[in-house]
């Protein structure tokens, strides 16, 4: 008990010390967890604090709230960010750079005692903190960068690498490039330090640092390491859920901690994501076929017929931002699409959806072109992870590969509208960071 108590005080100090975390000097370095087992118990913590960013599930297309319900938000950072504004779109306090940089911290922490007390035994501890950083680095750079182009990488603007607790070392923004890397050599590493499987799923496991490595290299645009990496993770760990055996009657049909879920992680709260809030567009509902298990399970309609998703991979109305097999499956199919093996892409994907289908009903999707296989392999992918924080990247990679995707919204007789490769899909960094360290702000 005095043991748990101790790292409980260490995790309070170390989520709360920063008001700001790219500004303020750290305590970090005053707790002093020396063992495997207080630094394991960090990580943990995370799981139960760690959310993860909403504003990219806000700015997609996926959802959107009626027009009364926006007059009515209290948060005029998150209108601003619904409809696409240049700036001042991050709340005042607890935003998602507040956050991402905060858990960012604990994990940087868990690297130092690491190393600093030279903890025997401790390969696993450090995969897994390499794995959450690295994570929380590709979820930021989907938000605070533009899209990943090789051309462009080496010079585009970039997050600031935080590799150390200590928060009195100037914060300065790489390039994207320098971000990407970074990204990938911590999974890389962690690859090499962990298990194939762990005692429980939300300490990250070698299968979620594979996942992980396929979903960088497909946001890159590199589809070759994509579907290795992506092969390599299936390899170890394949499993998907039948949704035949689902409850289509309780309130959420999709339990937390399902045998899919790779990494289980959580949005943050937001009005504009709420489970009566968030609305499905009705076009995009109706492109489910009637067979397809998802339009049962993954929705529901209130007592006006608006349809709202109930489709979350935590088992309640808390949004999910899961690393899941499903989602490693089309990346693979994604990626020997773009490989021009078609064959390949076609068996990987009806893989995936015949556990989606209503048993005796499938009918396994062919296509005899590239471009007739990526269209359906990009349209089940938004129908099979809607709702799971991976649309906004997604739009911001079709549209540098050429998509042209216009975004446009309509409240209070104004029509917003966002279109291909704009400069706002760089989200702005909240002013008072800029402010406080000087940093550039992205271009507008």
């Amino acid at each position: 008990m005095k043991n748990t108590y101790i790292i409980l005080i260490i995790a309070t100090v170390l989520l709360c010390s920063c008001k700001k975390f790219l500004d303020e000097k750290s305590n970090s370095k005053l707790a002093t967890p020396e063992t495997l087992e207080d630094n394991q118990a960090l990580l943990d913590r995370n799981f139960v604090l760690g959310l993860n960013t909403v504003s990219g599930q806000i700015s997609a297309e996926d959802v959107y709230v009626s027009e009364a319900d926006f007059n009515n938000m209290s948060q005029e950072a998150e209108k601003r960010i619904y409809t696409w504004q240049p700036d001042h779109v991050s709340l005042t306090e607890g935003n998602d750079w507040e956050n991402t940089f905060r858990r960012i911290n604990i994990f940087n922490t868990v690297l130092f005692n690491l190393e600093n007390y030279q903890i025997p035994n401790s390969d696993n501890v450090k995969g897994q903190a390499l794995v959450f950083r690295a994570s929380a680095y590709l979820e930021a750079a989907q938000l605070w960068c533009l899209a990943y182009n090789k051309r462009s990488a080496s010079s585009a603007l970039g997050l600031p690498l935080r590799l150390d607790p200590d928060m009195n070392v100037p914060s300065v923004r790489s390039t994207l490039k320098q971000t990407y890397e970074q990204i990938i050599s911590d999974l890389q590493a962690a690859s090499n330090l962990l298990p194939a499987t762990q005692i429980s799923v939300i300490r990250p496991s070698k299968v979620t640092a594979l996942g992980f490595l396929s979903r960088v290299y497909l946001y890159m645009g590199e589809y070759e390491k994509a579907l290795q990496y992506g092969n390599e993770a299936l390899s170890i760990y394949s499993q998907l859920l039948d949704y035949n055996v689902l409850n289509g009657s309780a309130t959420y049909p999709i339990i937390a901690m399902n045998k899919e879920i790779l990494l289980p992680t959580s949005m943050a709260y937001s009005a504009f994501l709420g489970s009566n809030q968030a609305k499905i567009a009705p076009d995009f509902y109706n492109s489910y076929e009637n067979n397809d298990l998802r339009k049962e399970l993954y929705f529901r309609k209130n007592a006006q017929g608006e349809i709202l998703f109930r489709g979350n991979y935590t088992g309640s109305s808390t949004r999910s931002t899961a690393l899941a097999t499903d989602e490693v499956y089309l990346s693979v199919a994604e990626s020997y699409a773009e490989t021009n093996d078609l064959t390949m892409a076609m068996q990987t994907l009806n893989q995936l959806l015949i556990k989606r289908w209503r048993s005796g009903f499938f009918v396994p999707f062919t296509a005899t072109t590239k471009e007739e296989t990526l269209q359906i392999i990009k349209r089940e992918r938004r129908k099979e992870l809607l709702f799971r924080g991976i649309r906004w990247a997604d739009l911001k990679r079709y549209n540098r590969d050429g998509a042209n995707l216009h975004l446009t919204r309509v409240l209070n007789g104004i029509t917003y509208q966002l279109p291909p490769n704009d400069l706002r899909y760089a989200i702005a960094i909240p002013e008072d960071i800029i402010k406080m360290t000087g940093m550039p702000q992205n271009r507008r």
